[in-house]
Order: structure tokens, then sequence, then C-alpha cells
């Protein structure tokens, strides 16, 4: 095991870390940027180290000065958490080239998952199964308009690199499409540095669930089942969920499988969530593998009893699974709401500034992931997740009884939060009945604006 580890990361997933690290004896060195210098977190590291001002392209995003702080630091590893650099390829590759273990994959399998387009082929190798569209990036709009035509509209198109809902369009004509083309890949340039973007048939009232696997070093894959993620909106999720509801057994297992083969198949090492679109029929679509922890990690932890972030540090460093796959089970449901500082009611606009109360909520099966506190100011530099609440219950409608009831306690004031949206939610009849897709929430959102205008 390492002796000491360093902290790629700020806010609730780096004290997440901290916690894993100090339960396996493990010293954490934490870096921050001018902007967190106050941060609640760095409280917990045994060590902390700024590596510059407030703009993440010149701290968090700087290659150079988290290996400067990891070398000052004589640390074993690095653990990059979400988002950030965590699906950096260069960097797991640069952390190689100085004798610094990556927590996480390594960069061919990185490369290999991470690039949209080369994991589509990977997942026609293991027979997972994809949606029809590009085996290449787009070369030019023509073709595009060709390939649509032979697969139909609606089509969307997707950045080869990144993710987060950015560098994608969706068309429903071609001339939708040809302007998608050209502003997809205009921001996937500016994001990810690759304007590069292919084509894939869109499936218009899908619901978004996932398959939750952990690959070592020896060969050996866990699927921990699924969780489902479509409760969204603009592609961003706001409440997650696992095991996902009402989906029949047998495809359950058989696309966990599916997924699990292609991480071996990549030797891929670390967490990793193999990301699927389904629709009414509950046929399964693949449409990407995030090569990191998730943000919706937790809920995968509540129902199987395995602590996802803990065996990520254990992975790296060499350590085998801890179980085989008949020892994972599934106990009750857990559901997570991602409290961010937006304010809905005027387009999730964020919320920056001082926190000056801050009750959270309690009691059986209610568990809190934040780095925030009363006094703590957010800063405006940075994503605006404070924190997820997660809940458990024996079945589903426990647990949303259990969330109604934490959210209801959890109060954070002056800012805006997004917990009054959050405690709608679990009234709504789609999402109690299970009865959603993708679009529900923005539906439901477009229907209220459309209320407010005519008030007006």
């Amino acid at each position: 095991m390492f002796s000491r580890i360093l902290i790629a990361n700020r806010g609730e997933i780096a004290l997440r870390i901290i916690r894993a690290a100090r339960e396996l004896g493990v010293e954490t060195v934490c870096v921050y940027s001018e902007a967190d210098r106050e941060g609640p977190w760095l409280e917990f590291a045994d060590r902390t180290i700024c590596i510059g001002p407030a703009p993440s392209s010149e701290s968090y995003l700087r290659i150079d000065r988290i290996i400067s702080a990891a070398e000052i630091a004589n640390v074993d590893a690095i653990h990059p958490g979400y988002g950030f650099l965590a699906e950096n390829a260069h960097f797991a590759e640069v952390c190689r080239d100085c004798h610094i273990e990556f927590i996480g994959p390594s960069p061919e399998a990185m490369g290999l998952l991470g690039d949209k387009l080369s994991c589509r082929q990977m997942a026609t190798r293991t027979r997972t199964p994809i949606f029809p569209g590009s085996k290449d990036p787009i070369k030019s709009q023509d073709d595009a308009v060709k390939l649509a035509s032979e697969i139909g509209y609606p089509v969307i198109v997707k950045a080869s690199a990144g993710g987060g809902g950015r560098g994608m369009r969706i068309a429903h004509n071609e001339a939708a499409l040809r302007s998608g083309i050209s502003a997809a890949s205009k921001e996937a340039e500016a994001a990810f540095g690759n304007g590069a973007v292919y084509l894939e048939k869109f499936l218009e009232d899908a619901r978004h669930v996932e398959i939750q696997v952990l690959g070592d070093k020896r060969g050996n894959v866990l699927q921990l089942f699924d969780r489902d993620c479509t409760s969204q909106r603009r592609h961003q999720k706001l409440v997650e969920e696992a095991p996902a509801p009402g989906v029949d057994p047998k495809k359950r297992e058989a696309v966990a499988k599916s997924a699990a083969e292609m991480i071996r198949r990549a030797g891929y090492a670390g967490a990793a969530t193999v990301e699927f679109l389904m629709d009414r029929d509950q046929n399964f679509y693949m449409l990407e593998v995030n090569t990191r922890v998730q943000v919706e990690h937790p809920v995968t932890e509540m129902v199987t009893g395995i602590d996802i972030v803990k065996e990520t540090i254990r992975i790296a460093a060499g350590e085998p699974l801890p179980l085989k796959q008949r020892e994972v089970t599934l106990r009750g449901h857990s559901i997570e709401c991602r409290i961010n500082a937006e304010d809905p009611d005027k387009g999730f606009i964020p919320q920056p500034g001082l926190i000056t109360e801050f009750s959270p909520p309690g009691g059986p099966g209610v568990r809190l992931d934040t780095h925030v506190r009363a006094g703590y100011r957010i800063p405006s530099a940075y994503d605006s997740l404070i924190g997820k609440l997660i809940v458990h219950g024996a079945d589903r409608e426990e647990a949303i009884a259990r969330m109604r009831g934490a959210l209801k306690e959890f109060k954070i004031a002056p800012i805006k939060t997004t917990i009054p949206l959050h405690r709608r939610l679990m009234d709504e009849r789609q999402f109690t009945d299970a009865d959603f897709d993708i679009h529900y929430i923005e539906r439901l959102l477009k229907s209220d604006n459309s209320d407010v205008a005519q008030k007006v």
C-alpha cells in the first residue's frame, strides 16, 4: 500500500478521497488554488500545497505544477478524483514517466475507452450494443448528411473526446445537422482541444442507465450492477439511483456482463462506468465509457457495500479485487440528489457567495457528501456542485420517502440551491412511477415557464 498520495482535486471529492485514504493508513497531500485557500477540506489533509491562482487553467489543470507538488511532497501516487485531469491520458502518462502512480487506468486503456470512436469499436468486438453511426470522425458535412439519411433522423453530433454534455448537438433535419456539426466541433475544440465529432442515431424518449465496473491489475473485473441517471437537464445529471427501476433482470445481467467484458478486454485497472441509453422495450445502446470515479458512485456503494474510492487506491497499489462476482449482491435501493449552488427559477444561474446557514439532514440511511459548512464562501471559479445527498432504503418507495424527509430537513442560506427542485421531483408522478425519459425535467421546467408567461 502507498505511504502518501496527492489529491489533484478540490471540494467534496477531495474530502471523500482523504477519508478513504485515512482508513487505509495513507497520508494525503492536497493541492489548492488561491481561491480555495480557506477550503474546509484542506484541514483534513496531512499537507497542503498552493499551485496557482483561481482559474483552473492556472491551477488544477496545470500538469507541471501538480507534478512539482507531488515531487516536493514525495508522494507515491496521485488521485485525480473526477473532472479536471481525471480523464487526461497525457497526465496519466506524465505521472508514469515521473515514476508516480496514477490512481486510475493506464494511458493506453484511457485512450482506448475515453475516445468515443475507439470505444464504439471495442463495444463491437465485445458484442456490447451500440447505436448505428459513424465508424470514423466526420470528414465533411455532405458525408454526415448521407449517413443521416441512411440511419434516419433524429441524429446526434457528438465530440469524440471529452464529455459532460459539451460538443453535442441534436438534429432533426439536414439544416440542423449542418449547423450542428460546425457548432459541436468548435465547442469540442474549445473544451477538450480536439474538434473531432461523429454521428449517432438519437433516441428521443430514452432512459439513461449505466453500469459500474471495477478492474484490477491482475485481469480481474467486477460489475457492480446499474444506476439510473435519467433525471437530467441539458445532459447534466440531477438525480441518480441504484438499481435502475423496472429493468428486466435478464436484460440487466446481459448488459452488465457485456460492459464488464469491455473493461476486461481493454486491460483496464480502476473504476469505470459504461453508460447506455435504454428504449421503452429495454433495448440498450452504449453511449460512452467514463474512465474515472463518477459523481454518482455513492448510490452503488450504498447498495453493494463496496467502497469504490477505497478500491481505486487499492487497485493502483497492485492489490487484487476483494470479491468474486458471485459475492457481489444488491441490497435495497439508493437515491442521490446533486445539490448545486444554482437558482432553478432563474435558468440555473450559479450562486457563488457566503453561506451563513448550513443545517444538514440526518437519520437512518441518510448520507451527505459535502465540503461545505456555515461560513464557507462558494467561489465563482468552479463547478456549482456543493454536495450530494444520498439515502438508502429497503426498496425504492422507502428510499423516496427518506429522500423527501432529508430534503425537508436540509437548510442552506442565503444562497439559492437546487434543493427546492429536488423536493418537487420527489413528488412528481413521472419520477415516483419511474415513467420518465431523459427530457422529462426539461419538459417540466418548460411548462413552468409557459405558465408564468401566460400569467404575465
